[in-house]
């Protein structure tokens, strides 16, 4: 626990963990009271290496509360925890002198009883994605839990100062999320599989929004060969003995290969194999809740007040749409946008505004400037001139070295000998 040093409120997430992104300019993890980011760096929480698996399984666990994806969660102290599946695989390498046991821990797995077929399910997923505990690919998974079900869209908890109609809107929202779209994918060899034929209901909103209550009747499929199985995302078929990837509300007439099981707006395998479906797609949580509800580019979060703001092609709360850097409501004054985050020009001309190399002070961004080879100057008698003769150079040929500016060779070798 450490004491947020504007707001003096605690938070759970750990402290003095280095970001990833940018190790050289941050001091450790340090969270903004509402903003979702470190405070020191600017990153997200997602960027610096805080262990929080348990804060983890504790978000999945709740995102599953009342959802037939109960029997994956258990109760510890009244906590609903997620039961992630860990798979531990051992192998035999010969030496010279002793037998040595090679072990691979995966810090998730399919939840399913043939642990052969879960290999082979982490065997086709791309080697930097497999979520071999301590490599590249376990990181991915930390990343994508962060990114696609941030749990400040699905706990008002975990939101900034909500009103009790925003808190009684983003519950409805939850619960409506939860029975008409949440699934998890169903690892399954494509012939083992029976074939479940869609209901009335499922059919008229597209196979889009039946619930996995009202999936409908069980059919035998078939005898077909795996080749005649095509995956619903890249249209190839299926080889035989690869497990695919099933997801419930879709049909059981859908089948993915486990490496295209993606969100179809960011393209990243979904976590856990948690996915939403809607219109004939699957999404990442944080996807589909963009696809519902407009978000707080400020916070992060969904908006779910009546009134809010919408500049640079972004929504805000209203009392968000603030200075990236010092945080003053931008609301009726000038402001200037560094790398898509607006920033009041105060901020700018402190922290972001180039540098003259005439006189040496920040250039105002509403006034005329000379930019050459990365350098820039105000477009004034006073600093675009000669740096030898001091001859005006606005409209003139020059010669420029290393920022310096000369009329002439002759002021050039004067100056450089």
């Amino acid at each position: 626990m450490f004491l947020c040093t504007q707001m003096g409120l605690g938070h759970e997430e750990g402290f003095g963990a280095p970001c990833l992104k940018c190790k050289e300019k941050c001091e450790g993890f340090e969270l903004h009271y509402w903003r979702k980011i470190c405070r020191n760096c600017k990153c997200g929480q997602e960027e610096h290496d805080i262990p929080s698996s348990n804060e983890e399984d504790r978000k999945v666990g709740k995102l599953f509360e009342d959802t037939k994806y109960t029997t994956l969660i258990e109760k510890l102290k009244n906590d609903p925890v997620y039961k992630r599946n860990v798979m531990i695989l051992s192998s035999t390498v010969p030496a010279k002198k002793n037998i040595t046991i090679d072990t691979v821990t995966y810090e998730w797995a399919p939840p399913v009883q043939n642990q052969a077929l879960a290999r082979q399910y982490m065997q086709m997923l791309p080697k930097e994605k497999q979520p071999v505990a301590g490599s590249e690919g376990a990181q991915y998974r930390k990343k994508q839990l962060a990114k696609q079900l941030p749990a400040h869209d699905q706990d008002p908890s975990k939101c900034h100062e909500l009103s009790p109609s925003e808190v009684g809107h983003m519950e409805q929202f939850v619960k409506k999320y939860k029975r008409e779209a949440l699934g998890v994918g169903d690892v399954k060899l494509p012939a083992d599989v029976e074939v479940r034929a869609p209901d009335e209901n499922n059919l008229k909103n597209g196979g889009g929004r039946g619930t996995s209550s009202a999936v409908g009747t069980m059919e035998k499929s078939p005898n077909r060969k795996a080749s005649q199985y095509s995956c619903y995302h890249c249209k190839l078929n299926m080889k035989e003995g690869d497990p695919a990837v099933y997801a419930e509300r879709a049909g059981y007439d859908k089948l993915w290969h486990p490496a295209c099981f993606i969100c179809c707006t960011c393209g990243e395998l979904l976590v856990d194999m948690i996915y939403f479906w809607k219109n004939g797609n699957l999404y990442c949580g944080r996807h589909y809740c963009d696809s519902e509800r407009p978000r707080c580019a400020g916070c992060d979060e969904l908006i779910f007040s009546n009134e809010y703001t919408l500049a640079e092609g972004q929504n805000w709360h209203l009392k968000h749409f603030c200075c990236f850097d010092c945080d003053c409501v931008l609301a009726g004054i000038t402001y200037l946008t560094v790398n898509d985050k607006p920033v009041c020009k105060s901020c700018y001309m402190k922290n972001h505004a180039v540098i003259c190399q005439g006189c040496h002070n920040a250039i105002d961004p509403e006034v005329q400037r000379v930019t050459y080879n990365n350098f820039n100057w105000h477009a004034t008698q006073e600093c675009f001139l000669c740096s030898c003769c001091s001859k005006c150079l606005i409209g003139q040929k020059f010669i420029s070295v290393e920022g310096m500016l000369f009329c002439s060779v002759a002021c050039k070798e004067k100056m450089m000998s």
